[in-house]
């Protein structure tokens, strides 16, 4: 496995990851309205790579084939974790922890203090991943998708 940069070619292998990800995991989620999220949450226009203090990475397998993403904003003290998904067929093998430890390492640039992520509550799954790598859950709050609104659930780390 190796973790890198995303650069604009790899939209398609992030939108495929976005894409398996999200059928395999939010059961909750209407198929169309989970195929209508990834075709606009995960573009290059929606994670722009150039941004300032974004960080976009990717893991690829040995044959190049992308099998995880993350994409997380720094902003003054806090860095925020938007995105970070590992298809289905990798998980379990510690490449979201492997992926965690590369974006903190990356972060460390932007004098972030407290990192945060966002997921749907009913995830938990994300709740025990999170909470594993010492995330508390400190908030929640709500997203909308589509025009309705799902609880979230924003877990905090102390860096």
């Amino acid at each position: 496995m190796h973790i890198r940069s995303a650069d604009a070619d790899d939209f398609a292998a992030i939108k495929a990851v976005a894409r398996e990800t999200w059928h395999d995991t939010y059961d909750e989620l209407d198929d169309a309205l989970i195929d209508r999220t990834v075709d606009n949450w995960y573009t290059d226009d929606s994670m722009p790579l150039e941004a300032p203090g974004t960080v976009v990475l990717v893991v690829e397998r040995d044959d190049g084939e992308i099998v995880g993403f993350t994409h997380a904003v720094a902003q003054g003290e806090t860095a925020d974790i938007l995105r970070m998904y590992v298809a289905p067929d990798a998980q379990g093998e510690g490449i979201g922890a492997d992926l965690h430890e590369r974006l903190v390492d990356r972060l460390e640039a932007y004098d972030a203090d407290r990192l945060r992520s966002f997921d749907f509550a009913f995830n938990d799954a994300s709740r025990r991943f999170y909470e594993g790598l010492g995330f508390e859950q400190t908030d929640t709050g709500e997203v909308e998708i589509d025009g309705e609104y799902y609880d979230e659930a924003v877990y905090t780390l102390e860096l």
